[in-house]
């Protein structure tokens, strides 16, 4: 019996560590602002931290249904998470929003009680029926009560787009030979005014730190700037230049990682059957 649980344990920390490994080496590429370690793609994109700062409260969008809504129609009572990513998007946007509604389920907070979410897409050609299937979708996952009334999707045009996302300091490219974005991936907490309270960045957003961002910005308290850790959604050749020598060197430190860990799964059983035997 201590036999297995020792293997289980030894099994899950190999597990751990690998994809600790796996991320923050994938993550180490995405802080460098040296422009000879960015494709052209990659220039000028991240989330830059504006805390304190007001969003502009009287952009026009749309929401999942098709009728005109102004952002302030949102706010006013609860603090709400913002969630920017684009609904065609075939990489890490799903990724981010699988992210934020594991942390949901884990939060004792309930989503239309204690705060409002908004997941707006940047792209002007998304359009409210894929925002009404993304929300039924994740609605759905959620599956507590009241969800339908306080997790939104909105689309919009260009300019209001522009505006909310220059605001909150989101910063993106478009490529127009794969029709498809470049930018990174985060969530931003705003107070019931509309003000910048806190940032989180990448994929993964723990609810004990999501829950702590949602009290102080329901007291309109401000938090303090977090360590940036991008990561990026990003098509690009990966047989051209820097970036594309970063991910294949990612990837074999991925294979490596995979065989060390498969060979100490198989030395332990080994040892482990032996000791069984005897």
């Amino acid at each position: 019996m201590r036999q297995g649980q020792r293997l289980t344990g030894i099994l899950q920390t190999a597990g751990i560590l690998s994809s600790l490994l796996f991320l923050l080496t994938a993550a180490r590429p995405a802080q460098a602002g040296d422009s000879t370690t960015r494709p052209p793609l990659l220039k000028g994109v991240g989330i830059d931290q504006r805390l304190n700062e007001q969003v502009p409260l009287d952009l026009l969008f749309q929401d999942e249904e098709g009728r005109p809504v102004r952002l302030g129609d949102y706010f006013g009572k609860k603090p709400v998470v913002l969630s920017l990513v684009y609904f065609s998007c075939p990489m890490l946007c799903t990724t981010a929003e699988n992210g934020l509604l594991e942390s949901l389920k884990d939060l004792k907070f309930d989503v239309g009680k204690e705060f409002e979410i908004l997941t707006v897409s940047f792209d002007p050609e998304d359009k409210p029926p894929v925002a009404n299937a993304k929300k039924s979708l994740y609605v759905g996952l959620y599956t507590r009560r009241g969800a339908d009334k306080g997790w939104h999707f909105l689309t919009g045009n260009e300019s209001s787009i522009r505006r909310l996302t220059d605001a909150v300091g989101f910063h993106y490219n478009y490529d127009p030979k794969t029709r498809q974005f470049a930018h990174a991936t985060g969530i931003v907490v705003l107070t019931p005014e509309g003000k910048i309270s806190r940032y989180f960045y990448g994929i993964h957003y723990p609810s004990g730190d999501l829950r702590l961002a949602l009290v102080e910005s329901s007291h309109n308290k401000i938090g303090s700037p977090v360590d940036q850790v991008l990561l990026f959604c990003c098509q690009y050749d990966p047989a051209v230049g820097k970036y594309g020598l970063i991910i294949s060197r990612i990837l074999q430190l991925a294979g490596v990682i995979t065989v060390v860990s498969l060979g100490t799964f198989m030395l332990v059983m080994f040892r482990f059957d032996r000791r069984a035997k005897a």
